[in-house]
């Protein structure tokens, strides 16, 4: 992992990628939320993953109801590769077996349900990317604590044999 992967990420490198089959949810979404957030899509799970290994997303939405693979199995399938990812299901449809899979098998930060309203989103958005920030910035303090606790260990086993 590059040095700058364990620096925390600043605001604007933050970019959320957004899953689903229908084109036109597609095309809503970058609208409403093109000018906030680097946004990117995909039409599929398999594209979805794709994406995320060419980029540093914070944050992942994805439909629940899509052919081949389900939000939920697309969360599923990367948590292990993106733990840090924030994960979001959004579904028009009330299939309560949909949420209990997505929080117990795909560790969802949330779940939204369609047809979404622009602000609720805009402020789940915001908190996940705030709590995105936070992991990071948290991570990045505990690994330079673990070092400096490293080097004075060593200070004090070299005071010790002197």
């Amino acid at each position: 992992m590059s040095e700058n992967k364990n620096k925390p990420a600043k605001s604007d490198q933050m970019q959320l990628l957004y899953v689903d089959d229908e084109v036109n949810n597609l095309i809503s979404f970058k609208a409403a939320f093109r000018r906030d957030y680097k946004i990117f899509t995909a039409e599929s799970g398999s594209e979805g993953r794709k994406i995320l290994e060419q980029n540093n997303i914070s944050i992942v939405i994805t439909d629940q109801r899509m052919p081949f693979m389900t939000g939920v199995e697309f969360l599923e399938s990367i948590v292990n590769d993106y733990p840090e990812t924030i994960r979001i299901l959004i579904t028009g449809f009330s299939d309560i077996q949909a949420v209990i899979d997505a929080i117990n098998k795909g560790r969802i930060y949330h779940y939204v349900q369609k047809p979404w309203d622009e602000t609720y989103l805009r402020n789940i958005i915001n908190n996940a990317f705030e709590t995105h920030r936070l992991r990071r910035e948290n991570k990045f303090m505990m690994e330079q604590l673990k070092l400096s606790n490293e080097q004075l260990e060593f200070l004090l086993r070299q005071e010790m044999l002197s």
